[in-house]
């Protein structure tokens, strides 16, 4: 990973062999840094939230203050995360929207903080104005649920020189996608969304290298329709982007490692499914994987890479 105009950095830390995916040199191009994505990269979740599915209210609640979350954000960094990703605005199925006003309260102050910590600032918003506000600040990416389809949001960041995009695949909305989530074979559907959605911002004068997709597991899917995604996740490569996954802590992985006595897994037990869905979505090409247990998912792509 370089810092633009800088020294490189993080280009072999902690071990995790350059040689990933030695035939697919990437260079994702941000606002600061151009990251290397030759080998796998690991992006800390930091949820600037009271109702987040997997740790809200953890780090951030109304009237407590921001130590805890900024706290979390330096931890994540010594944990071995390559980046943040802020967000201040829950995604769950069902979640509230949030205001303008209230998301941006929660969040320049983190992103203040953060960019000082010398790594990589993904900013999870899908408002125009918080894309504006945040990349002023210096954060690098814009990571949007909607992919960029709320009006301005493309133009945001179109305008900006340099800022990297992760563009994801959701159905209908938060408050509605899991009520009647996707039906049929949902890869051909997403990847067919996915690559127009890139293609429209390329259109607007945004280079290739600045994007990467996410196939948006939970976001409107079926258990089945989610496991499929990763299943033939290599699938996505032919649109010549590079994939990040996200399936920490997802429901799915609850639904498919229940307990012996029947019970699916709450949070607190989901670690390990997380850390294993990870390795396979890296294993089938995925170069970033967004995770909320850094250290543990670190540690399983140091043995993944030792073995290779």
């Amino acid at each position: 990973m370089k810092n633009r105009g800088q020294s490189p950095v993080f280009l072999c830390r902690r071990g995790i062999s350059s040689g990933y995916m030695k035939r697919y040199p990437v260079i994702w191009q941000t606002s600061r840094f151009q990251i290397d994505l030759s080998r796998p990269r690991v992006m800390g979740i930091v949820n600037v939230t009271p109702d987040s599915f997997s740790d809200g209210g953890k780090y951030f609640a109304p009237g407590r203050g921001f130590s805890a979350v900024l706290e979390h954000c330096e931890q994540l960094i010594r944990e071995g995360a390559d980046l943040l990703d802020i967000g201040g605005e829950s995604t769950r199925p069902g979640a509230p929207p949030v205001s303008l006003e209230e998301e941006l309260a929660r969040v320049l102050p983190v992103v203040r903080h953060a960019a000082t910590l010398g790594v990589p600032l993904s900013i999870d918003t899908y408002k125009p104005e918080v894309m504006q506000a945040v990349l002023d600040l210096g954060a690098d990416i814009i990571n949007d649920v909607w992919a960029l389809r709320q009006p301005g949001a493309a133009q945001a960041v179109a305008q900006h020189p340099s800022c990297g995009v992760c563009l994801m695949h959701m159905h209908r909305e938060p408050q509605t996608m899991q009520a009647a989530p996707m039906e049929g074979d949902v890869v051909p559907q997403v990847l067919s969304f996915l690559e127009r959605a890139a293609q429209d911002l390329q259109a607007l004068g945004v280079e290739k290298a600045r994007i990467v997709l996410d196939a948006g597991v939970g976001f409107g899917k079926t258990v089945a329709q989610n496991f499929a995604l990763l299943a033939r996740q290599r699938e996505f490569l032919s649109a010549g982007y590079p994939l990040l996954a996200a399936w920490s802590r997802k429901s799915s992985l609850a639904a498919v490692c229940g307990s012996p006595d029947g019970e699916p897994l709450d949070i607190a037990e989901r670690m390990v499914p997380s850390v294993a869905a990870a390795l396979l979505a890296v294993e089938r090409g995925a170069r970033i994987v967004r995770v909320h247990d850094v250290r543990e998912t670190v540690s399983a792509l140091q043995v993944w890479a030792a073995a290779r």
